[in-house]
């Protein structure tokens, strides 16, 4: 089974920088793309990045691009999600997802995204 467990979210500063860590299964680690969302009160989850299957390609949301970083340590079977020059509206629960197909090509659709972690909250203050 998939198992996915999202961890270093607390709260910061604005213009502070925040990483997060989410550990995987080997299995799914090294088979599925893995994705971050996010999601704030009243909003849709929405597409944050994603590295697939081996690592040899991620892709960003726009809006995340030039802030945020995902990088990986396959002998710990965890991506990262490096976020700096934090703004209050980066305010959310970040969520690792795992994709349902194996071995496929980055997406930001909710919907290839089967298997989910628990979540960790980011709170920025200003």
């Amino acid at each position: 089974q998939v198992h996915l467990v999202e961890s270093g979210g607390g709260l910061v500063q604005a213009g502070g920088s925040l990483r997060l860590s989410c550990a995987a299964d080997r299995h799914t680690f090294s088979t599925r793309a893995l994705g971050w969302f996010r999601q704030a009160p009243g909003k849709e989850r929405e597409f944050v990045g994603c590295t697939i299957w081996n690592g040899a390609r991620t892709s960003y949301a726009d809006s995340m691009k030039g802030r945020f970083t995902i990088s990986r340590d396959n002998a710990k079977n965890t991506v990262y999600l490096q976020m700096n020059s934090l703004k209050t509206e980066d305010t959310a629960i970040y969520y690792c997802a795992a994709t349902i197909s194996y071995y496929g090509v980055p997406s930001d659709k909710r919907s290839e995204y089967g298997y989910w972690g628990q979540g960790t909250q980011v709170a920025v203050s200003s």
